[in-house]
């Protein structure tokens, strides 16, 4: 299967692999256990890209806070005042250099374990992403694994100015860590932070709400804030280059791409010096930002990111059509808001921030996801992401402890999930099986057709004005042509989509009588392409036609 479209499949490794099925709200890793490294064997990495995955993106893998006590093997024990849930977050990063032990199934090599999973990962075919968290700590940072020579975080700041560019945190001096939660959380020692340090939502007091990031500490790239963020670039601040090395390391294991958390909380200077350093060693790591301030992605993508979230673009439309608040015609306007950029932009349904299409919450049933599926898949040459779970329809409706029912799947507990468990055994519901089969045929459709790999689009929407929940387009590479078509629609559809003079003359499409296969059902096709003429489709609820032919 040779693949030019990057798809990134996202897994939170914690709860991939887990079937303990428990699932006690607020549960331990004892009582509700925990996925491993090693279940990620070469059996499950050759049915991750067999469904035509380029690239796995592991979530939560560098050490972050937890309550999950590991002083028997040397890690500090973090207070639970400051951690969110039994498991923690993979965002409040506690050794840059070290790995989640949770993920271990021998704690004292877990270095030597994730180091076996990225060489069978590339063995099965797949790149490997890790998340790369520039912005924030968690509040008791301590690297008990950096290399001989380097100093920690903080290690040589001046906690008694509030800013200094060589500062890695910013301070409140004078100032005890005082937010509006209990700093006690059942221990007998409260938590104590002198002077506060800023928390990591950008909040420069010590009193953080409930609703701020109050478990991370804001890292200082030489930003001053107060001052109305003033750069101080010159001399390059402490900070670039701590980050830069912890780069730097994860490349040298043969990581071939981040996930940049927050990315755009980080100057994009700071971007432009880190991602030409590390490539000035490894020439083909990617950089994936999470950037979701539309006027400046372009300043993001000169300063070296690769691909971005096409969050408040190409998502937010894509889920509003599906919920029936916007027409299928916002799916043109979103794609042409970033035209210029389209090959850096990443489309995505779900990650572990949004609500699961199937959730109630959002759509309600995985199927009503498919059509947005298809356009995210085929629309452009960008890249796609898929979080693990989507392909079966996970319905994140779990009250899981921390992370209440709120539609998502939680990042932040102990627990398993039934589709996953089902999944692995291959003992799939009737519904997860019809999902799986859908994402399945489009994730290959993309991967294999040069078509969507390397074609041309053009959006017929502007002569098919009349439809409002179906959506048209072709893609064209070489003489090899995709009509598709999708019914956002729970009921079915006829559309007969004109296909414009314009678009014979831009594509280089010849007048004639074809055969067309559809690549969504198999069935062939009698069409007639003629300027300004009509080609018939056939639609069912919440489904697509692929129609593939010779130009």
């Amino acid at each position: 299967m040779a693949s030019n479209k990057t798809i990134i499949y996202q897994v939170f490794t914690r709860l991939y692999g887990n079937k303990n099925t428990t699932r006690k709200v607020g549960g331990t890793i004892e009582e509700n256990g925990c996925g491993k490294f090693n279940d990620f064997t070469p059996t499950v990495l050759k049915r991750i890209r067999e469904m035509g995955v380029s690239h796995l993106w592991y979530t939560g893998v560098i050490r972050h806070a937890t309550t999950t006590d590991y002083t028997a093997f040397g890690i500090p024990r973090q207070h639970p005042a400051v951690v969110k849930g039994r498991a923690g977050s993979p965002y409040a990063i506690t050794d840059y250099y070290d790995v989640d032990p949770d993920l271990a199934v021998a704690v004292d090599m877990r270095m030597s374990e994730f180091e076996a999973l990225v060489e069978r990962t590339h063995k099965a075919g797949l790149k490997v992403i890790i998340d790369f968290v520039p912005n924030h700590v968690a509040r008791q940072y301590q690297s008990i694994c950096k290399p001989e020579g380097v100093s920690d975080l903080g290690q040589n700041d001046d906690p008694q100015q509030g800013f200094s560019p060589q500062n890695n945190f910013y301070y409140c001096p004078g100032m005890s860590f005082s937010p509006y939660l209990d700093l006690y959380h059942g221990e007998k020692k409260s938590y104590v932070e002198y002077p506060a340090k800023a928390t990591g939502n950008d909040c420069f007091n010590n009193a953080p709400g409930m609703n701020d990031w109050y478990e991370t500490v804001k890292l200082n790239y030489g930003l001053d804030y107060c001052a109305g963020r003033v750069p101080h670039f010159n001399p390059i601040p402490d900070t670039w280059n701590k980050m830069v090395d912890i780069l730097l390391f994860w490349a040298s294991k043969g990581i071939d791409g981040f996930r940049c958390d927050m990315a755009e909380m980080v100057p994009a200077a700071f971007w432009q010096w880190a991602t030409d350093t590390v490539r000035l060693r490894n020439p083909s790591v990617i950089f994936i930002g999470e950037v979701y301030n539309p006027a400046e992605y372009r300043n993001y993508i000169n300063a070296g990111f690769d691909y971005l979230y096409d969050k408040v673009g190409m998502y937010d439309t894509l889920r509003a059509v599906m919920c029936g608040s916007q027409s299928t015609h916002a799916i043109t306007t979103a794609w042409q808001q970033t035209d210029d950029i389209r090959d850096h932009m990443l489309y995505f349904l779900e990650n572990h921030d949004e609500q699961r299409i199937a959730s109630q919450q959002f759509a309600g049933d995985a199927r009503k996801g498919v059509p947005a599926l298809v356009v995210s898949a085929l629309l452009q040459q960008n890249p796609l992401m898929i979080y693990f779970g989507q392909e079966y329809g996970e319905r994140g409706m779990d009250a899981e402890g921390f992370s209440g029912q709120d539609g998502r799947t939680t990042i932040f507990d102990y627990w398993s999930l039934d589709s996953m468990i089902h999944a692995l055994s291959r003992k799939y519901t009737i519904r997860e099986k019809y999902t799986f089969d859908m994402y399945n045929k489009v994730m290959n459709i993309a991967s294999s057709q040069k078509t969507v790999s390397s074609g041309v689009s053009f959006d017929l929407m502007y002569v098919n004005q009349q439809y409002t929940r179906q959506y048209a387009f072709l893609r064209k590479a070489g003489n090899e042509v995709l009509l598709v078509a999708v019914n956002f629609a729970d009921v079915p559809a006829t559309m007969d989509i004109c296909i414009p003079a314009h678009a014979f003359d831009y594509l280089k499409l010849n007048e004639k009588s074809a055969t067309a296969t559809d690549l969504f059902t198999d069935a062939k096709l009698k069409i007639t392409l003629k300027r300004d003429g009509t080609v018939p489709v056939e639609l069912q609820p919440n489904s697509a036609a692929i129609l593939k032919f010779r130009a």
